[in-house]
């Protein structure tokens, strides 16, 4: 098997594990999380360097889920990581369990900074950044916003410090699917344009096709030879990609699918099962 066809199955894999996450859990946001596998994907099983074995290994390199909501994507990698058992997954949202709603730093094995309100989570991966460079670390830290996120001030103020302090050891990627909650971000308050944006607070900024393995790598790749200036990188993709019936709509953004809905997901995904 090819490294591109080992990453698609675990892409799969990773889909199907949030669907059944979050129907178990009767609660959560599968469009998100379901729009940005492969990111994750391309991340923890290619270019990260982490140790499932060792979470708070002090020279790994760090990963902050800025749009905190899309927790299931984020605890379906790491338990295919070997962070944790697979079982935890249909424990999502529920009493006293390890997986919450968002990310809890404090109680999950490889979540590097509790997130959930938006916007926090780039500005504390600026701070991650900036610790590195303090310590002459070579670690590098990485971060996944929402592109509804954009919307949040904070958003632009860590872009802002980030590039006055010329963190390249810091890449972003922007999930532009094009939805929040609330419908279409350019109609709930348009963040348009994205890269312009970016480039205007000192960015460099990369646009790719954020399902496309290849691209995402090469960007990357052309991220961690950036000298001087943070990278961000606007990955087009599909909210509800995988699942016909949930892509590209909004409906989906915080809805769970019922059981019926489940298992056609899932047979769309590989079999029911």
């Amino acid at each position: 098997m090819d490294e591109y066809q080992y990453l698609k199955d675990t892409a799969r894999e990773i889909r199907r594990d949030i669907i059944k996450a979050i129907s178990e859990a009767k609660s959560g946001h599968p469009g998100g999380s379901l729009s940005a596998v492969e990111i994750l994907t391309a991340l923890y099983f290619k270019v990260m360097n982490i140790r499932p074995e060792e979470p708070r290994w002090e020279d790994r390199d760090r990963f902050v889920l800025s749009k905190g909501h899309a927790a299931p994507l984020l605890y379906s990698v790491l338990a295919e990581k070997g962070y944790f058992p697979k079982e935890e997954l249909l424990k999502l949202r529920k009493l006293g369990a390890m997986l919450q709603g968002h990310p809890d730093m404090k109680g999950t094995p490889g979540v590097d900074m509790s997130t959930g309100s938006l916007g926090q989570g780039i500005s504390a991966a600026v701070g991650m950044a900036i610790a590195g460079k303090i310590d002459k670390k070579d670690y590098r830290v990485y971060a996944l916003l929402g592109d509804g996120e954009l919307e949040e001030g904070e958003v632009w103020e860590a872009s802002m410090a980030a590039a006055h302090y010329k963190l390249d050891n810091l890449t972003a990627f922007v999930d532009h699917n094009k939805l929040q909650i609330d419908g279409p971000i350019e109609k709930v308050m348009s963040p348009e344009p994205v890269a312009d944006k970016f480039r205007a607070f000192g960015w460099e900024t990369i646009g790719i096709n954020g399902h496309d393995f290849k691209q995402i790598f090469d960007a990357i790749d052309k991220a961690k030879n950036i000298k001087g200036k943070p990278t961000v990188i606007v990955a087009e993709t599909i909210k509800g990609k995988g699942v016909s019936f949930m892509e590209n709509q909004v409906g989906w953004h915080g809805s769970a699918p019922n059981m019926q809905q489940r298992d056609e997901a899932l047979n769309e995904l590989g079999g029911a099962k």
